[in-house]
């Protein structure tokens, strides 16, 4: 059984700035990890961070949909599972933007919580670097 995370947040920002936030791989390194992204359907690239006793600290990804500035998706694998993230992005009223999750692929619940808590603390960074 797969297990699905989805989760919004709400920026006070323009669509064009988010987008460029999770597609530099700049401003990735300044709210994910460090990465050799690039948004370009069919690229590999890996999310790097430092290793500790459980895990080696890469996460391996290829780009899946690029559709600016509205929709990215890309896998995620890591740890013996692979992921899909996919980011959708919807101007909303008063300049805000809303920024939607979704990964699918998790096998437990442990899991599905980590990356809750994971994606929660990364998109209140991102917050900071849509301010800068």
């Amino acid at each position: 059984m797969s297990l699905t995370l989805s989760l919004d947040f709400q920026y006070l920002t323009s669509i064009e700035k988010l987008w460029s936030a999770l597609t530099d791989p700049s401003k990735l390194a300044k709210w994910v990890m460090e990465n050799d992204f690039k948004p370009v359907v069919g690229y590999r690239f890996q999310f790097r961070t430092e290793p500790n006793e459980w895990w080696d600290g890469v996460i391996e990804g290829e780009v899946i949909i690029v559709d600016e500035p509205n929709c990215l998706s890309y896998t995620w694998a890591s740890a013996g599972e692979q992921h899909t993230v996919v980011w959708t992005l919807q101007a909303l009223e008063d300049g805000k933007v809303n920024l939607h999750l979704e990964q699918t692929g998790f096998s437990n619940a442990q899991g599905l919580e980590g990356a809750k808590y994971g994606w929660s603390g990364w998109c209140a960074k991102l917050e900071k670097v849509l301010e800068q």
